[in-house]
């Protein structure tokens, strides 16, 4: 049994994948095997899950289920303790797994996060651990700073999924990622439940992934928008424990006020008022799933807290907020 699942969703990719597999065969770490999930591409990209020097299953869903679901779906089928995912658009330097592997020795975590290194300008960091500051707005730390700025070894928020490692028991016990969210943003989430249960997640500076950020999709497309911003809304209403939620509800309220004129402006105000109306419109079901969560806390209150970003400062400048282990 392999001590890690290499986890790929795939979706019209294109030679991404490729170039993907090929960064996965030169990993000095070996005890692992792939698993490309591919949800219905038409491009043929899913031709290129395979290889001579690597255990790669190829899975071809036929439909698109979104990032979160074909995650889910390889998670629960396959073995070994570890499930490290990477998006098709990220390619890992050759310690990659290694690096992960041996912060699990160091460290009581359940979740480990990758340096991610800009594919199309390697002196740029495209984000170094998720940050997720209490006005309920997540985002990758240090996203465009220089790399050799890199913080130092410590706690994140969450992991970003493009590059990470996860303990398949707890990732399981958690229920993985939200499939309502389809994509985008799944990730904070589940890192924030991974808080409530008392869990942690650790930001390992040495494994590198060239990261092209939304290659496939976008960073600005009206996809991205509309995901990123109707699952972020779900994520502070599903997750935020309720002293924090209340008191930081009027300032939500007010950056998405601010986000409607600033997409506006940009002429993205249509994709952002879909996210917001799809936000509201699912808020029922999130409540629910709101009172499940909270009512299975484990952490404190103070714990959470301490895990937040609370900094406007650091929020504007996207600064990574690690807390040095």
């Amino acid at each position: 049994m392999p001590a890690v699942a290499v986890i790929i969703v795939n979706y019209e990719s294109g030679e991404r994948l490729k170039r993907a597999i090929a960064c996965l065969e030169l990993q000095t770490f070996r005890d692992f095997d792939v698993f490309v999930f591919d949800n219905g591409s038409r491009d043929g990209s899913a031709a290129h899950a395979r290889s001579d020097k690597l255990r790669i299953e190829t899975i071809l869903n036929g439909e698109n289920i979104g990032f979160a679901a074909g995650n889910n779906r390889v998670a629960a089928r396959a073995a070994g303790e570890w499930l490290a995912f990477l998006n098709p658009d990220a390619y890992p330097d050759p310690d990659w797994l290694a690096e992960l592997m041996a912060a699990t020795a160091r460290h009581d975590a359940d979740a480990f996060g990758s340096t991610q290194i800009d594919a199309n300008d390697p002196a740029r960091l495209d984000g170094a651990g998720d940050a997720y500051h209490v006005f309920g707005v997540p985002y990758r730390g240090h996203f465009g700073w220089p790399a050799a700025r890199l913080p130092e070894e410590g706690e994140c928020f969450a992991p970003c999924a493009a590059a990470a490692l996860w303990r398949r028991s707890r990732f399981l016990a958690l229920g993985g990622f939200d499939e309502s969210f389809f994509c985008y943003g799944e990730d904070v989430d589940l890192g924030f439940r991974l808080r409530l249960a008392g869990g942690r997640a650790m930001q390992i500076p040495g494994a590198k992934v060239l990261h092209e950020g939304s290659g496939i999709t976008g960073r600005r497309s009206d996809f991205t928008i509309f995901h990123g911003h109707r699952n972020r809304i779900w994520t502070f209403i599903k997750n935020m424990p309720a002293l924090i939620f209340w008191a930081a509800l009027p300032f939500h309220l007010l950056v998405n006020l601010y986000l409607i004129g600033r997409f506006t402006l940009i002429g993205s105000g249509r994709a952002y008022w879909k996210a917001l109306m799809a936000a509201a419109a699912g808020t029922p079901r999130i409540w629910s799933e709101r009172r499940r969560v909270q009512r299975s806390r484990q952490a404190s209150i103070g714990k959470v807290a301490r895990a937040l970003t609370w900094s406007p400062l650091k929020l504007a400048r996207r600064e990574a907020d690690v807390k040095p282990s």
